[in-house]
């Protein structure tokens, strides 16, 4: 059984070297040959030595972690832009320290917290659906600590940030469904406060009314992000006799809430309630049919937020506040394809 104590000088001992022979060669430095790199790396698995990373942030500049802080990790947004960075922190030598806020605003101060107590380089929020208070953010600033947040945005001036073009792909998504022929059109909104709920309204209203087609105030229901307001909205709707020809969801879980309170009461997607919504996943291969949605290139968030932050961490004097903001598609599937209401 391994040695958890084994520390670098227990293996600079069994090789006759010192410790900082040994330190860079586990970092691969190159002041050390890559043999000498090779035999001090297999000997280290051979005794199974564990680098301390908490020692390490006290006597180095740079941790080589990064916080990732989202709200949700069952989530294919969420779950696919993790992998990736996951990815890139992977080839570019940084551990990733994954929190999840659980859509709680306390639990996403606490993590970033913790996140500050470790040492990390960096850090990458997506805030939680509750967050309105932000001075947990201000503190990682006067820190100096590169900050980039993806998808939701706080409302901070001079910050980093990724996200994607909301208002643009909600308009795309309701001028298709108004060109087939659709008027009657709700939207299951998120909560005005964060930026993608308001964002994604406001695509809808603008699609709306270039196109000419009045807004029914019934059919637009502000309330989360997840399958409960779905199928609570949807509920909601249904149980006043009210429902609209066609729902757009400000996510694709919101989504998925609309289709298990239409299968509950017997209605068919899409030919009794069509639907179309904000967000993409893997999932739609279970689905039937399967979802017309506006694509967010979940990579490209990743790749962008990476690029951000670790150009911040290395080169602090030289770097300026990015925003970036990523084009979207439309994906046309099984629903929002034919207009058959009568």
């Amino acid at each position: 059984m391994a040695d958890k104590s084994v520390t670098l000088s227990d293996i600079a001992k069994r090789l006759n070297v010192s410790t900082v022979t040994v330190s860079k060669a586990l970092r691969g430095h190159p002041d050390i040959s890559i043999q000498t790199t090779k035999v001090i790396k297999e000997l280290a698995d051979e005794m199974g030595y564990s680098p301390n990373f908490m020692a390490r942030n006290l006597s180095a500049r740079k941790s080589q972690m990064i916080g990732l802080v989202v709200p949700k990790i069952a989530h294919f947004f969420f779950g696919s832009i993790i992998e990736s960075i996951y990815d890139i922190a992977f080839k570019n030598n940084y551990e990733i320290i994954l929190t999840v806020s659980q859509e709680n605003a306390e639990r996403e101060k606490k993590h970033i917290q913790t996140l500050l107590s470790m040492r990390v380089d960096g850090i990458i929020v997506s805030i939680s659906q509750e967050t309105n208070d932000y001075e947990i953010f201000d503190t990682v600033r006067k820190r100096d600590i590169p900050l980039v947040f993806i998808d939701r945005i706080p409302q901070i001036s001079n910050i980093n940030t990724v996200s994607v073009d909301d208002r643009g792909g909600a308009y795309k998504a309701i001028s298709h469904a108004i060109k087939l022929g659709y008027r009657n059109i709700g939207h299951f909104a998120g909560y005005p406060e964060i930026n993608i709920g308001k964002q994604r309204y406001l695509g809808f209203e603008d699609a709306m009314n270039h196109h000419g087609v009045p807004i029914n105030p019934d059919w637009v229901l502000h309330g989360g992000f997840g399958e409960k307001y779905g199928y609570e909205a949807f509920m909601q709707l249904y149980k006043n006799n009210n429902l609209p020809d066609l729902i757009f969801t400000v996510t694709y879980p919101v989504a998925l809430g609309v289709y298990m309170a239409a299968r509950e009461v017997n209605l068919s997607i899409p030919d009794d309630i069509d639907v179309i919504c904000f967000g993409n996943a893997k999932v739609q291969n279970f689905l039937s049919p399967q979802l017309s949605c506006v694509d967010q290139p979940t990579e490209q968030i990743a790749n962008k937020s990476m690029e951000i932050l670790l150009q911040n961490i290395k080169s602090p004097d030289e770097f300026e506040h990015r925003n970036i903001q990523i084009d979207t598609d439309l994906i046309l599937r099984g629903t929002c394809i034919n207009f058959n209401k009568k």
